[in-house]
């Protein structure tokens, strides 16, 4: 059975790995590079998941003690852009997919974001190669609002994403 949960210190080296594990496998999904992260300590991501408060959390699902899925979301910063919530690094290990497990990640997360006062709105980005996310962040209601083209050069090979939003009341 599938566990999903909120990440803590304690997940930093999982997360770590299975982040690792996604840049290598999915380059064209993800803006930063497996070279860029191995750049980054542990210790970094361990700081990261123990400071993020209600407003920025990563969730990981579980199958026993092992990592095969994340996602993330943060909200924006600045006053003017507070109604506004990112996802972000969104990964299930090939070997788990079709199980609903991308799904039920993407699901957790925005119910902990629609408890966030003042949020309005969810956003994330998608690379268009990617039509399996593509078709699970529409059946969760988000819709296309732009086109980045060129949005990524992977091994000189340019990647569109697109970006997406869905309404949420709070």
């Amino acid at each position: 059975m599938t566990n999903i949960r909120r990440l803590t210190e304690s997940d930093a080296e999982a997360l770590y790995r299975l982040r690792l594990h996604a840049l290598e496998v999915e380059p064209k999904s993800f803006r930063e590079s497996h070279e860029e992260l191995r750049k980054v300590a542990v210790a970094t991501y361990a700081e990261r998941l123990g400071s993020g408060g209600e407003e920025n959390f990563v969730l990981g699902a579980f199958e026993g003690s092992e990592m095969i899925g994340m996602v993330g979301f943060y909200r924006e910063l600045p006053l003017k852009c507070r109604h506004k919530g990112w996802i972000w690094g969104m990964f299930v290990d090939h070997s788990q997919r079709g199980k609903g497990i991308g799904r039920a990640l993407l699901t957790a997360a925005l119910e902990r974001a629609r408890k966030l006062p003042g949020l309005t709105q969810v956003r994330l980005t998608v690379s268009t190669t990617q039509d399996a996310a593509r078709k699970l962040y529409v059946s969760c209601g988000f819709r296309v609002f732009g086109l980045e083209s060129q949005a990524m050069c992977v091994n000189g090979e340019f990647v569109d994403e697109e970006q997406m939003a869905l309404p949420v009341s709070s």
